[in-house]
């Protein structure tokens, strides 16, 4: 799993796809998901392009592309079930699965730990 300043994750499935999301520090920080829009299938996002909105009682946040994307599919799931969000940020309520179109920019992304040392100077 790799993670933007940003808040976002992606995680490699090794197959030329990834899924993403945003980080367990963003879903507390935006309080209670009431409701999630996705992208459509096919989109193509450009790292750093939002693709996505997450809104929840505080404030709405754009989401944005951790790489250069290809959209596979959105998560059927957040549509009914947006509290996934709060519940299991970086597992069960992936925003979309997408084909990662640059493998290279994965590099630049941090990993765990570099995510961790980043959280703590916030």
């Amino acid at each position: 799993m790799r993670f933007t300043k940003e808040h976002e994750w992606v995680r490699d499935q090794g197959d030329g796809t990834a899924f993403v999301g945003i980080s367990n520090y963003a879903a507390e920080a935006l309080g209670d998901v009431v409701y999630v829009e996705l992208p459509e299938a096919g989109r193509v996002v450009k790292q750093g392009e939002a693709f996505g909105v997450v809104e929840s009682v505080k404030a709405a946040s754009d989401v944005y592309a951790p790489v250069d994307l290809e959209i596979i599919e959105g998560n059927p799931d957040l549509g009914n079930d947006p509290e996934a969000v709060n519940a299991v940020p970086e597992s069960g309520a992936w925003f979309v699965r997408a084909r990662i179109i640059n493998p290279s920019q994965l590099e630049a992304l941090m990993d765990c730990t570099a995510y961790e040392e980043f959280l703590g100077t916030l």
